[in-house]
């Protein structure tokens, strides 16, 4: 018996359809049940489209299995839409007046757009992030709760070399395993793979604990063969289909180049060491092999560290292009001591040094509205999943006492947009 409250996500109560219109108490109603958390709103048209078809599969699955729940998440724009809305839905509904318990619900499941179905255990961890599709595919519920498969069951099987040469995923066992997710029409693709090539090959010369394959996003057999012609390792055959889209499902691929990087097998299972390693793969970062996930990261060259990024967690940003080298070099030490800091004690907040114009820096300084014709040293806690919240320091003098007396006391909140 689990002794997981779904109190803890929803509070203490929920709407219901079937008890006089009274709120139900969650752990009671709950309770050792599978729950699917339903991020929607009435002013979303696919949000429109998609709910008639989620009532269906409640409605319909409710006859059968007794042990789910759905809960809606209002993104309403206030309590009379919510209420509309809420009265096309015969499932549960968190009360619109908890809007602490939205927000984060919405940050815990780095909801980032909706709709978006969540599916969560009875003991509290999340089973399968992408529910919304799994009800298109699945609409009687046949693989409910749609528990995705283990890697090792899908990476498996014959994989294609160059000259036609053949590979079998078990030969792989032992070594540490790329997975790069990529296609020939993709723009960045065609700008990351000459670099990755180059990393590939540097790192061969003096290591071969590892092996690279490439899960292609192509249109067609023409344009894998093309684009697989440029690379030197290995590839997923691209008419196995299925196997690629339960790779990106499996890691959460939701734009390519995505770079995925897996610890050798133990017990026949691998570890993943770091799912969004696009921004680590470079010459200058070849001794860090396998990448493992830091607290920081440089913003010119990726929006992702730790883990996350920057659209989904809080992420303190030091931007100091035009500062000379010996000044950035003590930046990025500052940095990168009070990152290991925080991430010791357990924070989750993220830390980027942006030291040259490119990448995500200049976008960073348009939302933030620091102009980039001055180029100054400055600091932003850029908090995107609080509604798009940003602050600036006034202080341009970095140094690890005023960094952290920046975190501490941010200043006034500023909106993006």
């Amino acid at each position: 018996m689990t002794d997981f409250k779904f109190s803890s996500l929803f509070g203490d109560s929920l709407e219901s359809k079937t008890n006089d219109g009274k709120t139900v108490d969650t752990d009671t109603t709950l309770s050792g049940k599978t729950v699917m958390i339903y991020f929607s709103a009435h002013w979303c048209p696919p949000c429109r489209g998609f709910t008639p078809k989620l009532c269906d599969f409640y409605n319909n699955f409710k006859k059968t299995n007794s042990d789910f729940e759905i809960v809606f998440v209002s993104s309403d724009r206030d309590e009379a839409a919510f209420k509309e809305y809420y009265g096309e839905m015969p499932f549960l509904g968190l009360p619109y007046s908890n809007r602490d318990a939205k927000a984060a619900l919405s940050k815990k499941f780095k909801v980032n757009g909706i709709p978006s179905l969540m599916v969560v255990g009875s003991d509290g961890e999340t089973i399968n992030k992408d529910g919304r599709t799994c009800v298109m595919e699945d609409p009687s519920g046949a693989k409910f709760p749609w528990k995705p498969p283990a890697f090792e069951d899908v990476f498996k099987g014959e994989l294609e070399g160059q000259g036609g040469k053949k590979v079998d995923a078990s030969e792989l066992a032992s070594k540490f395993l790329m997975i790069y997710f990529s296609a020939h029409w993709c723009p960045p693709c065609r700008g990351f793979t000459p670099d990755l090539v180059q990393v590939y090959n540097k790192m061969k010369e003096s290591r071969d604990d590892f092996e690279l394959v490439f899960a292609s996003s192509d249109r067609d057999q023409k344009s894998f063969e093309e684009y697989f012609g440029e690379m030197p390792w290995l590839a997923l055959p691209f008419s196995n289909r299925e196997a690629k889209n339960e790779l990106s499902k499996l890691f959460e691929v939701e734009g390519i180049p995505s770079l995925v990087v897996l610890g050798p097998e133990v017990d026949g299972k691998r570890e993943v060491i770091n799912a969004s390693a696009r921004g680590s793969a470079s010459l200058d970062n070849i001794a860090d092999f396998p990448w493992s996930p830091k607290p920081y990261s440089e913003l010119s060259a990726t929006v992702e560290c730790n883990g996350s990024d920057i659209n989904e967690s809080t992420a303190i940003i030091v931007l100091c292009e035009a500062a000379d080298d010996d000044e950035q070099k003590e930046i990025k030490g500052i940095v990168k001591e009070l990152a290991e800091k925080h991430k010791e004690e357990g924070s989750d907040l993220l830390f980027f040094y942006g030291t040259s114009s490119s990448g995500a820096v200049p976008r960073v300084r348009e939302l933030c509205k620091v102009p980039e014709s001055k180029f100054e040293t400055v600091m932003i806690k850029l908090d995107i999943p609080d509604k798009g919240g940003y602050y600036i320091s006034d202080c341009t003098d970095i140094t690890a006492e005023n960094v952290a007396s920046f975190i501490k006391d941010s200043g006034d909140r500023k909106q993006l947009g």
